[in-house]
């Protein structure tokens, strides 16, 4: 979602505005770096990269919802090439175990002691394939590593490596016999990310790259270069927590997310969470487009993939078709936006 900066919407006096903005705009974006190079592999699919590198850039996490076969696990592999960082994946079946996420200790004959076998969320990315076919304490185990960034195998704490990011998908038409993420859950996800087929020129690129020379239907990563280093993203979410926010900013974010309480056709309304979780996402935003100050619009823009998973339609809107995201894009246009 690339938001150009309003000459009308703005925070801070313009002489702060446009020394920001040189600062920044000196450098080469390392964030267009990565999205560029993803968009390599990932054909067709811009808005979803640039919202995942959004995510990572704020500390976050990502819930990814789409049908199989759009590319999610080649997103990942190719972000993790991009940056040369460890990536797992974990298939979520109904008989997973929380150890085989987390990890547990086995008996080594040989030495006569316990040693501890850590589990697929030992590394920077993890691909959580279709969570909601888990039960639910499966879940709780790895959203529990989410929260706390680190994992406790029979009393022993382990630190995970930094930048962490689990990126979690689920199918929104296969919904018999899985388990659905509960409300509390779902807010530990920065964003959740609707994920659609590509348009037609894109898809027949994408066909005619994978088909072209090669053996098989997996795409060839040999074209991705890295760009970053992972010590580089710490930088970049470092920066990113110094992002300027204007306290009429900071008040129209709380403001988006109040209104979501008492807005028709909404059941549940956003926790204090969402407004917390706008500021950070829409700080990633500003530094994606070279700026070191939040707009109006770098709310606006992240607000739908912040929101939509904290939200619940009520019956009603549910049995009229309605969406959340049709009805939060009617809440952010009616919300007044803070202006210069």
């Amino acid at each position: 979602m690339t938001t150009e900066n309003s000459n009308q919407e703005a925070t801070g006096s313009p002489a702060r505005q446009q020394q920001g903005a040189l600062n920044t705009r000196s450098t080469a974006n390392p964030c267009s770096d990565l999205l560029n190079e993803i968009q390599k592999a990932v054909l067709g699919q811009e808005k979803v990269i640039k919202e995942v590198i959004i995510a990572l850039i704020a500390g976050g996490h990502v819930l990814i919802e789409g049908v199989p076969g759009l590319g999610k696990t080649l997103l990942v592999r190719a972000l993790s090439t991009a940056i040369n960082a460890d990536f797992n994946r974990i298939q979520f079946t109904p008989d997973l175990m929380p150890s085989d996420v987390t990890g547990h200790t086995l008996y080594d004959l040989k030495t006569e002691k316990f040693k501890v076998r850590r589990g697929p969320v030992f590394t920077h990315f993890l691909l959580a394939d279709e969570i909601n076919r888990a039960p639910a304490k499966t879940q709780a185990a790895l959203l529990e590593v989410m929260q706390e960034q680190q994992v406790t195998i029979e009393g022993k704490t382990f630190e995970l490596e930094a930048p962490y990011m689990v990126l979690a998908t689920q199918n929104p038409i296969e919904q018999e016999g899985t388990y659905p993420l509960p409300e509390a859950q779902l807010d530990r996800f920065l964003l959740k990310i609707s994920i659609d087929y590509p348009r037609l020129e894109d898809e027949s690129l994408l066909v005619r790259v994978v088909t072209d020379g090669q053996i098989g239907n997996e795409f060839n990563l040999a074209a991705i270069s890295q760009v970053l280093t992972p010590a580089a993203i710490c930088e970049l979410q470092q920066k990113c927590a110094s992002i300027l926010v204007d306290d009429k900013i900071m008040n129209y974010a709380v403001a988006l997310v109040r209104a979501t309480r008492n807005w028709q056709g909404f059941e549940n309304g956003a926790g204090p969470r969402g407004a917390i979780a706008l500021i950070r996402a829409a700080r990633a935003n500003a530094l994606m487009n070279s700026r070191d100050f939040i707009t109006p619009d770098d709310i606006k823009s992240i607000a739908l993939p912040v929101l939509r998973h904290r939200v619940m339609l009520s019956a009603e809107m549910e049995i009229e078709g309605m969406s959340s995201d049709s009805l939060l894009t009617q809440l952010i246009d009616q919300v007044e936006a803070p202006r210069q």
